[in-house]
């Protein structure tokens, strides 16, 4: 099938973007690396919808740690926040996310705002800024606002992001020297979307996990997290499949969801720990 458009124009700035999707005739939609959206379109998913290319927005670009936090600009590839060296030193979870992503293709051209606006429950990025308590900054007509992760991901393919405003960047507390990230997540082949998958930062605080692909949005696991902090691992696995909601479908059963993620979570906690699963 082909995309069907109800329209195209190139954004040379976000007040620029904002008077444009404010000014569509219908739905605008923000056009970014376009992986998703394009694809939606072409499965005609998504049509009639008003462009806003944002992508030669300058601004909206780049990795720099401003008042002691990481801010990643919106339109940052995937590629590139995984070669990029503070994200590497200040966030290597997202690091090591980026590698699962797709195939090289992907990677070059979607941007981190994207999939965190698109939300698919079973993407990396969004479960990686919900374990790293993430802060997502995003501007619209009536100005700035900043979201927490644990208040942005609603539902499947649905965020606290309204219509008419843009997704800019997005800020993350600088690693600790002693702090620990690991991703696991199990598929099928390499580039396929993750039957289960675990972010888990181990921080002086305590542990902070999320878990994707295994509910309608990407989850924070407090109960499994208290557990994990009391030093209960086997008490922590029970918690997480408790809190899980997965689904089943052509590539695993929900059952077989839910085992996978205590598995995941206790390998991880080996691999922290340097104890045997």
């Amino acid at each position: 099938m082909k995309a069907m458009a109800g329209g195209y124009a190139r954004a040379t700035d976000v007040q620029h973007a904002l008077d444009l999707l404010a000014g569509a005739d219908g739905m605008g939609r923000v056009l970014a690396g376009g992986q998703s959206l394009i694809a939606a379109m072409n499965m005609r998913l998504s049509t009639g919808d008003m462009l806003v290319d944002i992508s030669r927005i300058a601004d909206l670009r780049g990795v720099t740690v401003e008042e002691n936090r990481l801010r990643i600009g919106a339109l940052t590839r995937h590629a590139e926040i995984e070669t990029d060296p503070l994200i590497a030193e200040h966030a290597p979870l997202l690091t090591q996310a980026a590698g699962h992503i797709a195939h090289a293709a992907i990677r070059n051209r979607g941007t981190i705002g994207g999939a965190l606006a698109h939300a698919d429950p079973a993407a990396e990025f969004p479960a990686c800024v919900l374990a790293l308590g993430g802060m997502i900054h995003v501007q619209g007509p009536d100005g700035t606002r900043d979201i927490p992760a644990e208040d942005f991901f609603v539902d499947v393919f649905e965020t606290a992001l309204e219509d008419g405003v843009i997704l800019t960047a997005i800020t993350l507390p600088l690693a600790e020297a002693s702090e620990k990230h690991l991703l696991r997540e199990t598929a099928r082949r390499s580039g396929d979307y993750a039957l289960a998958g675990l972010c888990l930062v181990k921080r002086a605080a305590g542990h902070r996990l999320s878990a994707f692909s295994v509910g309608p949005r990407p989850l924070l696991a407090l109960a499994a997290m208290e557990r994990l902090d009391a030093g209960d691992i086997v008490g922590a696995v029970s918690a997480l499949r408790a809190e899980i909601d997965p689904t089943g479908d052509t590539q695993a059963s929900a059952a077989y969801r839910r085992h996978l993620a205590g598995v995941l979570l206790t390998r991880a906690m080996a691999e922290i720990t340097g104890e045997p699963a």
